[in-house]
């Protein structure tokens, strides 16, 4: 068997159609979506909204790591747009539309923290499969399939801005890992709670891994744990025990999968 997974594709859906290419499978660890881009600041869902001037303010307040100041600019922006979330949502479509598009290998995908995955089932379908909390059979491994990010413990949670991203619990993303049971595979959008794979090189700063994804491996040992969401983290593997831990990699700037081979 040959498996292709990527992982925060970000909108590049021309790298996306490639990246089955000679693979049994692809399978897609989610951000999908091209909300904010912060390297050429004209495109992305903000980009298209509110245009590359007022885009690059919001990412070099994000970059110096200013969170109130962030968080006021990002509400004078939504404030200043009217019928925000059904903008937003048209946008979202027309990514989906495209990037589902793209898949042309049988297709296993979990959604990221920059998803909508309500909308998921919309645009899968035929050899797409999307999996959240569930186990698909792939070769004859065991693949389980988690997304989402983690809400802060001291965070409320989002239901109605314009952009809600799809943030879970501890206890509800813990559950979800949980019920995946005896695994091969064990595939997340973030990484175990480890702070080599979620320290961040470039911007200094840790991002969100999870504990629960830390005990499946140690108590499942499955052959891989595979992830993204760190874009530049200070170790793309690690093993733990008989583990071997992959960032599968930012897709959109590397536009190259992780290869698996069975």
């Amino acid at each position: 068997m040959r498996v292709h997974v990527v992982s925060d594709v970000h909108g590049n859906a021309d790298a996306l159609a490639r990246a089955g290419d000679g693979a049994d499978a692809l399978v897609v660890l989610g951000d999908l979506i091209d909300f904010v881009d912060y390297h050429q600041h004209e495109k992305g869902i903000l980009g298209r909204l509110f245009g590359a001037e007022k885009v690059k303010v919001f990412a070099d307040l994000r970059r110096s790591g200013d969170r109130e100041a962030t968080i006021a600019y990002s509400r004078e922006l939504w404030g200043s747009l009217d019928e925000a979330a059904a903008r937003v949502e048209e946008a979202i479509r027309e990514q989906y539309a495209e990037l589902f598009g793209a898949m042309t290998a049988p297709t296993y995908a979990t959604p990221g923290n920059v998803d909508a995955p309500w909308l998921w089932p919309e645009f899968a379908g035929g050899e797409i499969h999307v999996l959240d909390g569930d186990v698909a059979k792939i070769g004859g491994l065991r693949f389980g399939f988690v997304g989402g990010s983690l809400r802060p413990d001291n965070a409320p949670l989002r239901t109605s801005s314009a952009w809600t991203p799809y943030l879970r619990s501890h206890d509800e993303f813990a559950e979800a890992v949980a019920g995946l049971g005896q695994i091969d595979v064990l595939c997340s959008h973030i990484p175990p709670d480890i702070p080599e794979l979620t320290y961040d090189v470039v911007t200094k700063r840790s991002e969100a891994g999870a504990p629960s994804l830390r005990d499946a491996i140690e108590r499942e040992r499955p052959r891989w744990s595979l992830f993204g969401h760190v874009h530049q983290p200070l170790a793309e593997r690690l093993r733990i025990g008989g583990t071997e831990c992959c960032n599968a990699g930012h897709f959109k700037l590397r536009e190259r999968p992780l290869v698996l081979r069975w």
